[in-house]
């Protein structure tokens, strides 16, 4: 079942010159041509149901439908058992969300909807016909919520449409939903599967996925063109849940089916998704998110890695439609975003805006992936493909844990690793399904595949992004630590559950850890639409910084709160010798401000208004502060081989200094901010610099 947010709080000569490296001669072993694709433990979640009749639910055909169960945990035995959602209760043989969800059954199919597709197994095409009519029959058909789709489904077959605890909507099927979206996706690829295999049932796909259309079109898209304003950014009001990650799997569905012959209707669906999810682009080299695409519509201070498709998602809008434009934000996540994102420690459940739920699971990693690989595609840009040998490394130990996550021999992958490194060894259907799309593109690209499993023995260390917790630092005159009942805002999140409060006049003095370059540092503040809110003055040592506003917020909107939890850039960067960072509270301009939209939105859409002066001047809210060298570096080392990956947050060319254990030849490929290649040369030394192109990327293998 998928994490909620509620839970959550070049071309062919790039490809030759890099697979033609060491790392590639070392990687190969034979192994390019093993498969990594292993379907028995997705098998084992399977079964079949006979459900009792429901009105207004029906499917194809009169056999039992396929389903598959949602939790798979392990035993001290190392076995596995297959569970629903909830506590159970035997009496009734129930559980309390239910046994199988449409969420997994949608996913599950496109497993096998893609595995049939690359070696025509009749064992995945029967699968794939069964769990989706499983999941039309979870499709509701008539009344006013036709279209929509209820999420769980009982051990017997009976629907469950209001879950405890409650998702929304409640009940499932009572309006636009993640699961919904994810439906939208499976009817797809079936339909371009199935159309050349079974004409009668293609039409039957075909047949519900414009029911899920009509519902899409009286729902959401009913929105297209207006925006909402959240925290003073427009934002587009026409995403499935409000969620640019949920739409973006709807837009898969969409592109498959409009490639393979789907409607006028449903072109025009996919299109204006499309819109709305490139809209979700924000920041910049240097600005955070570091151009990365937002994946909720209701807030502009929250990234997370699960469900993230959204760059995959414009790259396929943007072939289907012939429309190059959409790959302009998807370039910006692909190549200025995740590279840094890997330095940083890799596709984490959630930046709020501070990296705290720091969890990985399959299904941050796998979004990750086919974002680079499709991308990569679309774009022509092969060297995206170098970087995702870093994130599929994540599968054979190259994380936290320092631990395989798949296993080929089983086909399992394991539910995440936490924060701190603990593997958590269940073997869910969300992870076992990422966990083999994931596998399947790897199968695609065999070279890829030999390098990420050879770099995930290798061992993994990073110089990337540091957090200082603004409660770390040594306050004085009224500064003082707040701990507020709840740190989750309602739309962003404190980081170690409090802040620190600076009154006019007051300080805080941090400890910076020892730099050997230069850094830019962005408090996050507490960005509120006040212009009496004050200033906050910073420097490191005695070198000035710069001053940040916290009362140029803009209004409010949609958003859940008032004020926005942004990192803030601070104009001069910090140079590698600094010992202290300091922040001065300092008094609000004697002019009121006027509030501007969200340093996210360069674009301004937002009218400029004046805010209303508060009753009290606020105190200056500062949660953490991000530390980001200007080139962060991600090294997986093996003992004969060393994979580099460096990412720029710099707007000038650089050369990085590299050193490596041993002398060995490597190629050096360096990549601009779109992710073209710039240059590449190969060398034997032990020391030498790579060059790295302003917000962009090199890789050195």
């Amino acid at each position: 079942m998928t994490v909620t947010r509620r839970t959550l709080l070049g071309g062919a000569v790039a490809v030759a010159a890099a697979s033609s490296g060491p790392l590639a001669a070392a990687a190969s072993g034979g192994s390019v041509a093993e498969e990594l694709t292993n379907l028995a433990h997705l098998d084992y979640l399977g079964a079949v149901v006979t459900p009792p009749s429901a009105a207004g639910h029906s499917t194809y055909g009169s056999e039992p439908l396929g389903v598959l169960w949602t939790y798979a945990d392990r035993r001290s035995d190392g076995s596995y058992d297959r569970i629903g959602g909830g506590p159970y209760d035997s009496a009734t043989n129930t559980y309390a969300q239910g046994a199988y969800n449409a969420d997994d059954i949608a996913r599950a199919a496109v497993v096998y909807l893609r595995h049939y597709s690359m070696h025509g197994d009749a064992h995945s095409r029967q699968a794939a016909y069964g769990l989706l009519r499983g999941l039309t029959f979870l499709q509701t058909t008539a009344g006013v919520n036709a279209g929509n789709v209820v999420l769980w489904m009982q051990p017997d077959g009976t629907l469950n449409p209001s879950a405890e605890p409650v998702e929304l909507p409640d009940p499932s099927d009572s309006g636009p939903s993640y699961w919904l979206a994810r439906t939208v996706w499976a009817l797809g690829e079936g339909y371009a599967v199935f159309r050349s295999l079974d004409v009668g049932f293609a039409r039957f796909l075909r047949e519900r996925l414009e029911l899920a259309v009509s519902a899409l079109e009286r729902q959401v898209l009913v929105r297209y063109g207006s925006w909402n304003l959240v925290d003073g950014r427009r934002v587009p009001a026409w995403l499935i849940a409000a969620g640019a990650d949920a739409t973006s799997e709807a837009v898969l569905g969409l592109a498959a089916y409009v490639e393979a012959g789907g409607s006028a209707r449903a072109r025009t669906a996919l299109a204006r998704f499309a819109e709305g999810l490139a809209a979700m682009a924000a920041g910049d080299t240097q600005t955070w998110p570091f151009r990365a695409l937002l994946p909720w519509g209701e807030s502009i201070s929250v990234w997370h890695a699960w469900g993230a498709q959204m760059p995959s998602a414009l790259a396929a809008a943007s072939a289907v439609l012939r429309a190059p434009r959409l790959l302009e934000s998807a370039l910006g996540d692909a190549a200025g975003f995740t590279p840094l994102l890997m330095t940083a420690g890799g596709p984490d459940n959630g930046w709020l805006p501070a990296p705290i739920d720091r969890t990985q699971i399959a299904y941050g990693v796998d979004a990750r992936l086919q974002a680079l690989l499709g991308v990569a595609t679309a774009a022509r840009r092969p060297g995206l493909r170098q970087v995702a040998a870093f994130v599929a490394a994540w599968y054979f130990g190259a994380n936290r844990a320092g631990q395989a996550m798949y296993d080929p021999a089983t086909g399992r992958t394991y539910d995440g690793i936490s924060g701190d490194g603990v593997v958590n060894r269940n073997s869910g259907a969300e992870s076992t399904i990422h966990g083999l799309l994931s596998m399947l593109a790897l199968d695609a690209h065999p070279t890829l595949a030999a390098q990420a499993r050879f770099l995930g023995s290798g061992e993994r260390t990073l110089s990337g992004l540091r957090l200082l917790e603004a409660e770390s630092g040594l306050l004085s005159g009224g500064a003082s630590i707040v701990t507020p009942p709840s740190p989750w805002t309602g739309e962003s999140q404190w980081s170690n559950n409090s802040y620190v409060t600076l009154p006019t006049g007051s300080k805080a003095t941090w400890p910076l850890p020892p730099a050997t370059q230069p850094r830019l540092a962005l408090p996050i503040i507490d960005v509120v639409p006040d212009p009496t809110a004050g200033k906050t003055t910073w420097s490191a040592d005695t070198r000035p910084l710069g001053t940040l506003n916290h009362g140029t917020g803009g209004p409010q909107g949609t958003s859940a709160a008032p004020g926005a939890l942004l990192p803030r850039s601070l104009p001069a960067v910090l140079p590698p010798t600094s010992t202290h960072l300091t922040a001065v509270a300092t008094p609000a301009p004697t002019t009121p401000a006027l509030t501007t939209s969200s340093a996210l939105d360069t674009s301004a859409s937002a009218p400029t208004t004046p805010a209303a002066p508060a009753a009290q001047p606020q105190e200056r809210r500062v949660d953490a502060v991000l530390l980001l060298p200007l080139i962060s570096e991600l090294r997986l080392t093996t003992p004969t081989a060393t994979a580099i990956l460096l990412a720029s947050v710099d707007t000038h060319p650089r050369r990085h200094p590299v050193t490596l254990a041993a002398p060995r030849r490597s190629v050096v490929s360096t990549y601009d901010s779109t992710g073209a290649l710039k240059s590449r040369f190969t060398t034997t030394a032990k020391t030498f610099t790579a060059p790295v192109a302003p917000g962009g990327f090199t890789v050195i293998l």
